[in-house]
C-alpha cells in the first residue's frame, strides 16, 4: 500500500508520476528487466532517464515478480507490487494508479520498462502535452523514414490538423494516390494520462481495431478518447530479445563516448 507524507503529496498531485511496467514473465526473454546493460540492470537505466528529465515528482516501477521489486528497491526506487495476471503495460500501470494521490486531473506516464536509451528530452516533451487542460491521453511521433514504410513492426500514424491521432497502424499509411509527397510519422510508445482517462481506459475491453492490429492504443480511439501526438525527433531502441540487449550495450558506449 502506498503510504504519501504530508511532505511530499502536494507535489505530487501537481507533477507528473512516472510509473514504469517491469515484467518478469516474456515469453522472449524472461527476467528482462534485471538484464544488466553496462552493469547494472536495464530497468534502473530507465529509472535513470525518468529522473534526468526533471519533470517527475516521483518514479515508480511497477511489477508483479518480488525479484524486480526486490532489485529496485535494494536501490533506492519505490516499486509497487502489482496482480500477475495483467496482459500489458497499460493494465498494470493503472492498477498503480489508482492507488496513488491526486484527482482524476492529475497526469502519469508510462514509461516502458525495456527502453532503457529513452531520451529524457522525449519525456520532458511529451509532459507539455498536459499543459492543454483538454488533453486526456498524449504520446509521441517522429518523422517516419522511407524505408521503414513497409515494416510492419514500426508502427505508423496519422494526424489531424490540431495533432491528434486519427489512426495508428502497421501498414504503409497514410496513401498518396497520386504521388505527391506526404508528410508520414511514426510512432513512440511513451504515453502520458489523466489519471481518470487511464482509469477508464483499464476498464474497457478490447476492441475490434485494436485486435486486428495488436495495438492497444486504438482502443483509446475506438472509444472516443482522444490522443494528442507530440512531435519529437528523438529515436530509442526497445529491447525484446538478448540480441536487442547487446546492441542497447553498443549504443550506451557510443553515447558515453561522445
Amino acid at each position: 500500500m502506498l503510504v504519501p507524507s504530508s511532505v511530499c503529496e502536494p507535489m505530487m498531485q501537481s507533477r507528473p508520476i512516472a510509473v514504469i511496467p517491469a515484467r518478469w514473465a516474456s515469453t522472449r526473454f524472461p527476467g528482462k528487466p534485471l538484464a544488466l546493460l553496462a552493469g547494472r540492470p536495464m530497468v534502473l537505466h530507465v529509472v535513470d532517464a525518468c529522473r534526468r528529465s526533471g519533470v517527475f515528482a516521483e518514479v515508480l516501477v511497477a511489477t508483479e515478480d518480488a525479484r524486480i521489486a526486490e532489485a529496485v528497491a535494494s536501490a533506492g526506487v519505490r516499486a509497487e507490487l502489482t496482480r500477475a495476471e495483467h496482459l500489458c503495460g497499460t493494465d498494470r500501470v493503472a492498477e498503480v494508479a489508482g492507488r496513488l494521490p491526486g484527482d482524476g486531473q492529475s497526469v502519469v506516464v508510462n514509461v516502458q520498462g525495456d527502453e532503457p536509451l529513452v531520451d529524457p528530452a522525449a519525456l520532458t516533451t511529451l509532459v507539455t502535452a498536459f499543459d492543454d487542460p483538454a488533453v486526456e491521453m498524449a504520446t509521441l511521433v517522429r518523422p517516419l523514414d522511407e524505408e521503414e514504410r513497409p515494416l510492419s513492426q514500426v508502427v505508423k500514424v496519422v494526424l489531424d490538423l490540431r495533432g491528434d491521432a486519427l489512426y495508428f497502424s502497421r501498414a504503409d499509411v497514410p496513401c498518396s494516390r497520386d504521388g505527391r509527397p506526404v508528410q508520414r510519422w511514426a510512432h513512440l510508445g511513451l504515453y502520458g494520462y489523466r489519471k481518470e482517462a487511464l482509469l477508464r481506459l483499464a476498464r474497457l475491453p478490447p476492441t475490434p481495431l485494436e485486435r486486428a492490429e495488436s495495438l492497444e492504443q486504438l482502443r483509446a480511439l475506438e472509444n472516443g478518447i482522444p490522443i494528442r501526438c507530440l512531435r519529437t525527433e528523438t529515436r530509442s531502441l526497445g529491447v525484446d530479445t538478448p540480441e536487442d540487449l547487446v546492441r542497447a550495450e553498443a549504443l550506451l558506449r557510443q553515447r558515453s563516448a561522445t
